[in-house]
């Protein structure tokens, strides 16, 4: 048994360490993401985010493509992390639980 829960505490080690790496990576993202506008046929763009739980619009006016396609990949990369961040962290209860011997049957 000492064998496994080795094995285990590794296992847990490593799912740490990815928590905090994708955390990292989130944080790392620009906040928020672009709303268009279509007002009197022109495009104007807003960033869009949570302040003190409130939804704020801050006006960014027209924008570069390079700049609407950096926050379109930041929307991608934050969804993509904030999966793998949930399933690590199941991975880590699941471990923790294994560890104290609580593991169902």
């Amino acid at each position: 048994m000492g064998v496994l829960k080795g094995v285990l505490k590794e296992e847990l080690r490593n799912s740490l360490q990815m928590k905090n790496d994708y955390e990292r990576e989130l944080a790392e993202l620009p906040r928020g993401s672009l709303a268009r506008k279509n007002i009197k046929g022109h495009n104007y763009y807003y960033l869009q985010m949570r302040r003190n739980g409130k939804v704020k619009f801050i006006y960014k006016g027209k924008l570069p493509d390079s700049e609407i396609e950096k926050y379109q990949e930041a929307k991608k990369y934050r969804a993509k992390y904030r999966k793998l961040l949930s399933r690590v962290k199941k991975q880590i209860r699941f471990l923790r639980s294994a560890l104290r011997g609580k593991e169902s049957v």
